[in-house]
């Protein structure tokens, strides 16, 4: 959601209206500007977001630095894949570069050396993830709609946030990873990919604060009536059922446990593509052991090269978001159907942990 207050925003030195700028006191606000496709971001979006930021690390006058998306919908519903998709489609030399810039913004915002607020009320999915859990401060409000649903797609978790959901409570980011579900604001913090709680309607107040050069801790802005997470109580299920290096056998654990809500867990990952949910597995495993989150970020740019070179990501996006008949065709029947080293050929070039 747009934050209004009184000042104006406009293009940054890499022409595009997509993405807006705006000094506010010290504080460099950035607004994603694609209202109309949820802020989605595109080649020309990432490239502006990164010279101005190069700016303001440089520039004395800026303390701090604030994210938000135009419109009512939310901050960034993630990368533009039906370009991605295009551009695999038509044969263009290397359609992976988009991923490979996409996560060089995401890794100059994990080191920005000044704050940097995530203002990530509504809607804030895969690369909307990327810009925002990577920052110093994280907030999210009511309305806060969160997600890695890319298994949904033929593709696996991106933009380094792998790192995060190895590092989840017990094996909560394996869940969210594999699935791809929506959580609401408590729940991205218990997972670690936010860190409080904020009524949307105090976001304007956040800002003028920001802009008058006081980055305020978590812990002064946290709320006592915020809803506990759901998936603190459901872990006794989750931590059972997730356990192991074998998706088809976490799948027959979900599909027998008594839990009504590990029996749907099976259902949305019986829906996903096979291989992509199987990658996603031994892609959050070796995060685990990944000593940084650069070696996540090459993890990803290896996976996502691969998944270009074969995998279900076209029938995904045709499925989901191109004809939207939501019947995708994947490469196998069932998790049971992937063989191992279908799998671990996706990880050729990647990190070794």
């Amino acid at each position: 959601m747009s934050v209004e207050t009184d000042v104006e925003f406009r293009p940054g030195a890499v022409a595009t209206d997509e993405v807006l700028f705006a000094r506010q006191g010290s504080l460099g606000r950035i607004r994603l500007n694609r209202p109309r496709a949820i802020n989605a971001l595109t080649d020309a979006m990432v490239a502006s977001m990164q010279a101005q930021l190069e700016r303001w690390a440089a520039d004395d006058a800026v303390t701090a630095v604030a994210l938000e998306g135009a419109g009512e919908r939310g901050l960034c519903a993630g990368g533009d894949v039906r370009a991605l998709r295009s551009a695999i489609l038509s044969g263009e030399d290397d359609p992976a570069r988009f991923w490979a810039r996409e996560y060089a913004l995401d890794a100059a915002i994990a080191r920005f050396p000044k704050p940097f607020v995530a203002l990530m009320d509504g809607i804030v999915m895969g690369g909307g993830l990327g810009l925002s859990a990577w920052g110093s401060l994280r907030v999210v409000t009511e309305r806060s709609r969160v997600a890695m649903p890319e298994t949904a797609i033929g593709f696996f978790p991106d933009v380094g946030m792998l790192y995060l959901l190895a590092r989840a409570p017990g094996e909560v980011g394996t869940h969210l990873a594999i699935t791809g579900v929506t959580v609401g604001g408590p729940d991205a913090v218990y997972a670690g990919l936010a860190d409080v709680v904020v009524e949307s309607r105090r976001l304007p107040a956040l800002v003028r604060e920001l802009a008058d050069g006081r980055v305020p801790e978590p812990r002064e802005l946290d709320d006592d009536r915020v809803p506990a997470p759901t998936l603190g109580a459901e872990r006794d299920w989750i931590d059972e059922c997730y356990a192991g290096d074998d998706a088809a056998v976490i799948l027959d654990r979900l599909r027998g446990h008594g839990s009504p809500a590990a029996r749907a867990a099976a259902e949305v990952i019986a829906s996903r593509s096979p291989l992509s949910a199987a990658v996603t597995l031994e892609a959050v495993r070796r995060a685990a052991r990944l000593a940084t989150p650069e070696q996540v970020f090459a993890q990803d740019l290896a996976l996502g090269r691969a998944f270009l070179a074969g995998s279900d990501f076209v029938e995904g996006v045709r499925a989901v978001l191109v004809d939207r008949d939501h019947d995708p065709r994947w490469t196998h029947a069932g998790l049971a159907d992937v063989p191992r080293d279908a799998v671990m050929r996706m990880f050729a070039g990647a990190p070794q942990p």
